[in-house]
């Protein structure tokens, strides 16, 4: 088997497992939270623990629309190379937007007519997979660009496909002292369900590797996936 990066889901959930404050696009945890008291005077524990994960940040085109990628000004460079997994939900301003943000912005899609394909950056590359293949993307990133390590930070229907297909090595999660609820609402890891004992080797098994209480009743919990 082919070397692939070590990956890490880094994510901020609400108790019940929630990534978002409900089921409708204009509803977001990162929109919501600071307006919440109770849940505002924490909040910056989470991107300040951000700012110290891996150099290569794995993100959905879904999630980076839904927050202005694809209307907000053009951001200062960073050290941070991007991986999106996108077909139709980043226009032409959204890709300017990470080559201008990133030092390295690799997008990957099984869109043959996506608007990265008019766009003509220096630290622009494609990946395109006529069907979306995480291992093989992730292979890809290591043979070719060097990415050793990858923290990941999608919606709940990828995090489903990295669970299911053994591909996720850590799990690092900030919890909100909050309860959302609604069985709609995006969870840290959603996409098909099992339905059999069979299925029960699909589950990701962890060990917990450290419990951090932070400031406002946030807490940090940090895990090896072990199976």
């Amino acid at each position: 088997m082919k070397k692939r990066p070590v990956t890490t889901l880094y994510m901020l959930s609400s108790v019940d497992g929630k990534i978002s404050t409900g089921a409708s696009d204009h509803l977001d945890a990162d929109a919501d939270f600071p307006k919440i008291d109770g849940l505002k005077q924490g909040l910056h524990q989470y991107y300040e623990i951000e700012q110290t994960t891996d150099l290569w940040s794995l993100n959905s085109g879904r999630v980076q629309a839904k927050i202005g990628a694809n209307e907000k000004a053009m951001p200062a460079k960073t050290p941070v190379s991007f991986v999106i997994i996108d077909n139709k939900n980043l226009t032409e301003h959204g890709i300017h937007y990470f080559c201008s943000l990133a030092k390295t912005f690799v997008l990957v899609t099984t869109n043959k007519e996506h608007p990265a394909y008019a766009v003509d950056e220096s630290n622009l590359h494609i990946i395109y997979q006529p069907k979306l293949n995480l291992r093989e993307m992730l292979e890809i990133l290591y043979e070719e660009y060097a990415c050793e390590r990858i923290t990941v930070q999608t919606g709940g229907m990828l995090n489903g496909l990295f669970l299911r297909e053994k591909l996720f090595d850590y799990i690092d999660v900030v919890v909100a002292p909050v309860l959302v609820g609604g069985k709609e609402t995006s969870t840290l890891i959603d996409g098909t369900a099992l339905t059999s004992q069979e299925e029960l080797g699909q589950l990701g098994v962890l060990r917990l590797e450290n419990c951090s209480v932070l400031e406002a009743s946030y807490i940090r919990l940090q895990y090896k996936v072990m199976g």
